[in-house]
């Protein structure tokens, strides 16, 4: 097809932030359907985009002949009856993490999309960060040796201020652990391995938020033994006071192996800190301007905030599978991998023990 004609389910703050930009960065692809509950949502989204079909209802624009791929950015709770739905229509489906409410459903999108044929993808954004895709080549190419510790910790400052469906058990699944660990989970999958068991636990620190109830976690950490053999340490919290938000707050995964230590730091997007085995200390290692942009990226990494900008390359990404019929570097299968660990931490935390990974 000559043109690709996307939809959107779900129009809200992080469309209009990350998807539409990318989209736009695509030859040959239109933005033709729009789709969300609150009609004053869709309607700016509407005029932001222009799309001719527009509707409150996603069943509407999943069966469209003239629609070839979807973007869900719904509610987490929606993510797998839309994806499902499409993926049987036939449609290439991008979606917002964490995939569902739990693995099971997860792993349902992941096998219906693959029966179908279609093209899949979950929205770990933080993998198109130069620093990130550096440091994926580093481990590859052998530079850590051994892996023996993963470590990350994102701390922010949410205070206590109302994060609607976010903070609704029924609607989101989780808070915390699925909002802004799953990241890290993923990170710790792409760069180290699966996990074999952890320990975890999670709290509500507010259980209400501006005057509404919340019932989701605000703070998680969970400590992890890796298939092979390698330690994991991880923490994220919304109540972190003072450190500010986004990548103003601390957000930082470090990796040590038997020859080197990583450090990559979100608000560093085009550095790394390194240091060799019996070396004095981490120092900073440059990124080589050829990991600026995903490979067949359009997007001028000289254009624009480069903390934003790298998150377009994700639709670029996806855009790019589709015309090559080919896999999608992140499929459902790293969601649904990610949605295991969630689901292993909620047991753990439940039970107050040990618990191993599938």
């Amino acid at each position: 097809m000559s043109t690709l004609n996307f939809a959107i389910i779900g129009t809200g703050g992080i469309t209009l932030q990350n998807h539409v930009p990318g989209l736009k960065l695509c030859p040959d692809v239109k933005i033709h359907a729009l789709c969300d509950a609150n009609p004053a949502t869709l309607e700016a989204a509407r005029k932001e985009t222009g799309a001719p079909v527009t509707s409150t209802k996603w069943e509407d624009i999943v069966s469209r002949d003239d629609v070839h791929a979807l973007i869900i950015a719904t509610p987490n709770a929606f993510h797998p009856p839309v994806a499902i739905a499409a993926a049987r229509a036939g449609k290439h489906v991008l979606s917002e993490k964490p995939l569902a409410l739990n693995a099971v459903d997860a792993k349902q999108m992941a096998e219906e999309a693959d029966k179908a044929g279609v093209r899949h993808m979950t929205a770990f954004t933080y993998r198109f960060v130069p620093a990130m895709r550096y440091l994926k080549h580093l481990v590859d190419r052998g530079d850590l040796g051994q892996a023996y510790h993963y470590r990350s910790c994102r701390l922010q400052d949410w205070g206590t201020r109302n994060l609607g469906w976010r903070q609704q058990k029924r609607l989101a699944g989780t808070g915390e652990i699925g909002d802004m660990l799953s990241h890290r989970i993923d990170f710790a999958h792409h760069l180290i391995g699966p996990m074999k068991r952890l320990v975890a636990n999670l709290m509500t620190l507010t259980p209400t938020r501006d005057g509404a109830p919340n019932d989701t976690d605000d703070w998680v950490a969970i400590l992890a033994e890796f298939q092979n053999g390698a330690s994991g340490v991880l923490e994220s919290s919304k109540l972190a006071s003072g450190t500010n938000e986004s990548w103003r707050s601390p957000d930082r995964v470090e990796l040590n192996g038997s020859e080197a230590s990583f450090s990559f730091t979100t608000g560093s997007w085009n550095e790394l800190q390194f240091g060799k085995v019996g070396g004095p200390g981490l120092k900073a290692l440059a990124i080589p301007k050829e990991f600026y942009t995903w490979p067949g990226s359009p997007r001028d990494p000289g254009v624009g905030d480069p903390l934003v900008s790298f998150r377009y390359d994700q639709a670029v990404e996806f855009v790019n599978a589709i015309r090559e019929q080919r896999s999608c570097s992140v499929t459902f299968h790293d969601g649904a991998r990610m949605q295991s660990v969630t689901d292993a931490a909620l047991r753990s935390t439940a039970a107050r023990q040990w618990v191993d990974l599938p």
